[in-house]
């Protein structure tokens, strides 16, 4: 007996060790939360009946992350909490004392730490006790101060996330895979380029400060101080008096805020830790959980059991996502009829196949319906070969970083992609236009209506046509139309996010616009010689340039600008440089700097003073700045041949003076 038992245990390991791995480390998603957490039950009893708790158990073990890099001991363990999903046994934990709640973030620990004032590192959780620097990304997370007032060695431990919205960015500017926010947190931290890092807009939020020289005993205090130093660290809210009533009350009202949607960022639960820190750190070390240092709340998932009437293939800006319609059933308080299946791995992975297959059904964190189970499968799973919009073929992909398989529409014009494009150019950090929803934007596109931008400012004339549609009116279309009037003049970055062009969010729109004006801008992408010329402007790299220029290279985008622009007006951004030395001159700059602090404050430089610094030297350079005037470098010689002036750093500023 006990031979079967230890075969299931072995089998129970390895499965949550490996979906482990997958989660800790941006890849494909094995198992849902709820799968999980019922298999580590499982296990648990298992190991409760035979006595015996295999080395590798995940019941005593943190999985690792895999991030490359050094790998350095943590100065104390970062430790995991405890999980229940009842409320009466927080309150049994309590025991009567005050306790603070907060958000379980669901993205990635990372502990932070400062020595006199700056920070010194920055290391992953890893197993708890040994992680991966990753110190040379801190430029790129948003939320962990290079220096503080604090002159002390400090230790801070938080979660580093991405807000939903920004993931839906994200994955639409970059067309990337990633499952969830979580999984692009992770597999960030792979990455070696900080302006990579940067564009994910990965926040640091810190949740409990495990070391300081200065004596503060409350864990709110202590929270509070760290705000004082200039973090933002996780929301919470204290329970003086712990019982049923006081605690189950909180739980509802942070429930709450995760379905409501008032709470930006992921999370997979809540964490209850004590106010007084000195009484948490009396407990003792349990597996891999230190008994006093916190419990993590995780709300019970009611799955329930429903028959699948078929698969519905919806299609996205990127991919064709795969959707369960199935029995009506009551999840929650509310009728539920359809649930994300995510994409082809997840059907795969849980061997969905076709109509009367017995499917089970939960809304993932109080939000999303998502089917979790599959426990009678009826039919093949089939992948459409067309696309159900268009009807051009479909293919495949598989994602390089997450290994995810996604279906993709081959047509590039494919009108649901472009409906996604429209539904951006009409939001809010786009040209702000009020009152044109994805729905409506469907429903004139389908009329008709709609085939370009500029279109959207021509519905004034289909303002009877609009006002006799079903579910308008009147006064819906003069609506429609005082909205499109008022959105007729947006700043210069706003249009250029509305343009949905690849890697151009609003970030690189703005740093664009630093050195250029709006129509300079795209005068200078459409005559660029080479691919790379706007990787010269901090934080536009090679990639971003190509993808600017590219599309403004595209006779037809060259069309579709000028439509809009005949619509529209452009408030173009202030970019007047701070002085003229350098004006109506084009530099490259090569090799080492030794009076400027690098290379960019160069550049920075002489972009204000009206000059422009290129990524090649070529007939319309003026100088080339390169200390090593005698280098037999590729660009001294280009320079050579077509009699451009090379430069040292000493003779430029020489003649065009240097920042005061």
């Amino acid at each position: 007996m006990n031979e079967d038992k230890m075969k299931k245990m072995r089998e129970l390991a390895d499965r949550l060790n490996h979906a482990s791995e997958a989660y800790y480390n941006g890849l494909a998603e094995e198992m849902t939360d709820f799968e999980w957490d019922a298999l580590f039950d499982e296990l648990k009893v298992l190991e409760a009946e035979t006595g015996i708790v295999l080395p590798d158990s995940p019941t005593v073990n943190v999985s690792a992350d895999n991030v490359a890099g050094q790998k350095e001991p943590h100065e104390f363990a970062a430790l995991s909490l405890a999980k229940t999903k009842k409320p009466e046994e927080l309150v049994k934990w309590a025991d009567g004392r005050a306790i603070w709640v907060s958000w379980k973030l669901d993205g990635l620990t990372l502990v932070v730490t400062y020595d006199n004032g700056k920070l010194s590192k920055i290391v992953t959780r890893g197993d708890g006790h040994i992680g991966t620097n990753i110190t040379h990304l801190s430029a790129g997370i948003q939320g962990i101060p290079q220096k503080i007032s604090y002159q002390g060695h400090l230790v801070i431990r938080g979660e580093a996330v991405i807000s939903y919205a920004d993931f839906e960015a994200f994955l639409l500017e970059s067309e990337e895979d990633y499952a969830n926010p979580r999984n692009l947190a992770s597999g960030s931290m792979t990455l070696k380029d900080v302006e990579e890092v940067k564009k994910r807009h990965i926040h640091w939020i810190p949740f409990t400060l495990v070391y300081l020289e200065e004596e503060i005993n409350s864990w709110g205090e202590r929270m509070n101080w760290l705000d004082q130093q200039g973090f933002t660290s996780v929301e919470r809210e204290k329970i003086e008096d712990p019982d049923n009533e006081h605690v189950t009350a909180a739980i509802e009202r942070w429930t709450k805020k995760v379905t409501d949607g008032i709470n930006p960022y992921p999370v997979d639960g809540l964490v209850i830790g004590y106010d007084d820190t000195a009484y948490a750190a009396t407990g003792s070390v349990t597996g891999h959980h230190a008994t006093r240092a916190g419990y993590a709340f995780k709300w019970q998932d009611e799955a329930v059991e429903s028959v699948l009437d078929h698969i519905e293939w919806s299609c996205a800006p990127i991919s064709i996502n795969p959707v369960a319609v199935f029995d009506p059933v009551e999840i929650e308080g509310t009728t539920v009829k359809r649930a994300s299946l995510c994409n082809i791995s997840e059907c795969e992975r849980l061997g969905i196949g076709g109509k009367g297959s017995v499917i089970s059904v939960i809304k993932a964190n109080k939000i999303i319906p998502k089917v979790i189970h599959v426990s009678k499968t009826e039919g093949a799973f089939e992948i459409p070969s067309q696309c159900p919009v268009c009807g051009s073929p479909t293919t495949v992909r598989e994602s390089k970083i997450s290994k995810t398989k996604t279906l993709r529409c081959t047509n590039e014009e494919c009108p649901a992609k472009q409906l996604k494009k429209f539904t951006r150019f009409v939001s809010k950090a786009g040209m702000d236009i009020d009152g044109i929803s994805e729905q409506t934007l469907d429903r004139f596109i389908n009329e008709g209506w709609i085939k370009e931008y500029a279109d959207i400012y021509r519905l004034g004339d289909h303002h009877d046509e609009i006002a006799q549609l079903e579910g308008f009116g009147i006064r819906s279309a003069d609506n429609l139309s005082a909205s499109i009037a008022k959105a007729r003049s947006v700043p210069d970055i706003r249009v250029i996010f509305a343009l949905c062009i690849p890697l151009v969010g609003p970030d690189v729109a703005k740093k664009l616009l630093s050195a250029y004006s709006f129509r300079e801008l795209f005068q200078a992408a459409q005559t660029a010689e080479t691919e790379d010329f706007f990787s010269h402007i901090d934080g536009i790299g090679p990639e971003k340039s190509a993808a600017f220029i590219t599309w403004a290279k595209n006779p037809e985008n060259q069309q579709i600008l000028e439509n809009l622009l005949r619509e529209i007006q452009v408030q173009e951004s202030e970019t007047t440089p701070g002085g003229d030395r350098c004006k109506g001159l084009t530099f490259v700059v090569t090799g080492d700097v030794n009076t400027f602090k690098n290379r960019n404050e160069l550049k920075a430089y002489i972009e204000s003073q009206g000059g422009k610094v290129t990524g090649s030297v070529s007939g319309s350079t003026s100088y080339l700045i390169n200390n090593d005037v005698t280098s037999t470098s590729g660009k001294n010689r280009k320079a050579q041949q077509l009699g451009i002036a090379i430069l040292s750093e000493d003779a430029f500023i020489e003649q065009f003076g240097k920042p005061e």
